[in-house]
C-alpha cells in the first residue's frame, strides 16, 4: 500500500528557525530598541530551552516514531480488489448485507500497547467502491487478502448466485496529468451531528424480502444511473472506506478516561429535544414533564434506534476525471449531489467538501499550482484507500450497518442499467444422476 515512508518535518525545528530567520532580516531595519527586545527575548528563551527542548524534542520523536511503525505495518500488508459479479434476479433486501457489514467488524490487533506503539498495528479497513469506466458499471471491494475468505464467505451467505473474482487495481493505472485531462475530487460528510441516521431503506420500504419491483425505490438507483451515464475517455469512483467505531474518544473533563461519544452525543441531543418540549409557562412550582411533539418523538425515537445496532467509522469520496476533450463540467453537479437520495429532511443528509475549495481569487493559487498539487493528492489518496492513516487524514464520522448498507448494497431487477454488469446465466446445481 505504501512505496514509501512519508517522514514529516518535526514541528519544533520550524518553531526555532523561523522566528529566528524573521529576527535576521527584519529586526535590524525596525531599529535598534526593537533588536535589544528581540535579543532579550530570545535570550530567555535559549537559556531556559532545558526544560523546554527536551519535551518536544521527545513529543516529536514520539510522533515521528508513531508514524514509521504504522506507515511499515500498512507497507507490508497483501491488499487485493474482489469483483463482485451480480446475478440477473437479486430477491433479497438490503438487509442482507446489513448482515454482511456485521461480520466485518474487526478490532483486533490494536489491543495493546505493544500492538499499537511498537508493532504498529492497526485494526482492519475496508473500501467498498462503485466504479464506472467509461460507463461500465462494477461493484468492488478493497481488503488484505487475509480476509478474502472471510467476505467470500459472508457475501456468498446472502448472495448465493453472485460471483466473485479478484482482479488488478484498476485505479494504479491512472496518473493526473493537467495537459491531458482534467478531474474533481470530492469528500463527503454529514450534514448534522453522526447520530442522526440518514434515510434508510427501512424508510424506503426495502426491508421485506419480497417486494414488487415495478413499485421498488431504490435510493442507490441514483448512484447507478449517474454511474452508467459516463461517457467515453471518463471515469467516475465512488469510494466508502470503513473501520469498526470504538469508543475510545478521550471522555471530556478527563486526562486517560475513554468513552464512545457518539452514544454520548446521541444522549445529548435525546435530553435537548426533551428539554424543548417542556412546557414554558407552566407554574414554577409544579414538576415539569416534556411533551414532545410527533416530529421531537420521531427524532428521539430515531437516534436511539440508530446507537442500536453496530456502527462503523467512515470516510466515503468520489473523483470524476477526464480527458480535456470529453471532461464534462455538467456531470460535477450530479456528482456532488450524488447521495441526496439518502437524505432525510427532519434527521441527516450528506454535504461535500471539494478538494479545490478555498481559491477565490487568482492570487491565492498562481498558475493553478496549488489547485494541480490538490487534484494529484485526491487521487494518490483514493488509489492509496488512505482517510484514517497517514499520508492522507480525512475528517471520518459514525455510521451503522442499517445506513451503511443503505449506500452499497446490490441492486435486484428494479436497477436496469444496460452498463451494469451481471451475469449472463442463472447458476444452478449441477444434476445428481450425472456419470462419474
Amino acid at each position: 500500500m505504501f512505496e514509501k515512508v512519508v517522514i514529516y518535518s518535526p514541528l519544533w525545528l520550524s518553531a526555532i528557525i523561523i522566528p529566528t530567520l524573521c529576527v535576521i532580516f527584519f529586526a535590524p531595519a525596525l531599529g535598534g530598541q526593537y533588536l535589544q527586545l528581540f535579543g532579550g527575548v530570545f535570550s530567555f528563551v535559549f537559556s531556559s530551552s532545558l526544560f523546554w527542548f527536551p519535551f518536544l524534542l521527545g513529543y516529536s520523536l514520539w510522533k515521528t516514531w508513531v508514524l514509521y511503525t504504522r506507515s511499515r505495518f500498512l507497507y507490508r500488508l497483501e491488499w487485493i480488489l474482489l469483483d463482485i459479479k451480480l446475478p440477473q434476479e437479486i430477491t433479497k433486501s438490503p438487509l442482507a448485507m446489513e448482515t454482511f457489514f456485521m461480520a466485518l467488524r474487526q478490532t483486533g490487533g490494536e489491543t495493546t500497547f505493544i500492538n499499537r506503539y511498537w508493532e504498529g498495528k492497526l485494526r482492519a479497513h475496508f473500501s467498498f467502491e462503485i466504479v464506472s469506466i467509461e460507463g461500465k458499471v462494477k461493484f468492488i471491494i478493497y481488503t488484505q487478502k487475509r480476509y478474502k475468505g472471510l467476505i467470500e464467505s459472508a457475501l456468498y451467505a446472502q448472495y448465493p448466485n453472485i460471483e466473485i473474482h479478484e482482479i488488478p487495481d484498476y485505479a494504479r493505472s491512472i496518473h493526473f496529468d493537467a495537459k491531458e485531462m482534467d478531474m474533481y475530487v470530492i469528500d463527503y460528510k454529514l450534514g448534522d451531528p453522526d447520530p442522526y441516521p440518514i434515510k434508510t431503506y427501512v424508510d424506503y420500504g426495502l426491508e421485506r424480502e419480497i417486494v414488487d419491483e415495478e413499485n421498488k425505490v431504490d435510493p442507490l438507483n441514483s448512484i447507478i444511473e449517474f454511474m452508467g451515464s459516463i461517457g467515453a475517455n471518463q471515469q467516475c469512483w465512488f469510494q466508502i472506506i470503513i473501520r469498526a467505531h470504538k469508543g475510545e474518544q478521550r471522555k471530556p473533563g478527563t486526562w486517560f478516561g475513554k468513552t464512545d461519544t457518539w452514544k454520548l452525543q446521541a444522549k445529548k441531543e435525546v435530553d435537548k429535544i426533551r428539554k424543548e418540549a417542556l412546557p414554558k409557562d407552566a407554574d414554577p412550582s409544579v414538576a415539569k414533564f416534556p411533551n414532545p411533539t410527533k416530529g421531537q418523538q420521531e427524532r428521539i425515537s430515531a437516534l436511539e434506534r440508530s446507537i442500536s445496532k453496530v456502527a462503523f467509522d467512515v470516510g466515503m469520496r468520489s473523483i470524476y476525471m477526464g480527458k480535456k476533450d470529453f471532461f464534462d463540467g455538467t456531470n460535477i453537479s450530479a456528482q456532488r449531489s450524488l447521495l441526496r437520495a439518502f437524505a432525510s429532511p427532519h434527521l441527516n443528509s450528506f454535504s461535500v467538501t471539494n478538494w479545490l475549495d478555498g481559491y477565490d481569487y487568482p492570487w491565492q493559487d498562481f498558475g493553478g499550482i496549488r489547485k494541480r498539487k490538490e487534484k494529484r493528492d485526491g487521487l494518490e489518496a483514493y488509489k492509496r484507500r488512505s482517510f484514517f492513516y497517514k499520508p492522507e487524514i480525512g475528517k471520518p464520522f459514525v455510521l451503522n450497518v442499517e445506513e451503511l448498507a443503505t449506500v452499497f448494497h446490490l441492486p435486484g431487477q428494479v436497477s436496469q442499467t444496460p452498463n451494469l454488469a451481471r451475469i449472463p446465466s442463472k447458476r444452478s446445481q449441477a444434476p445428481a444422476n450425472l456419470p462419474i
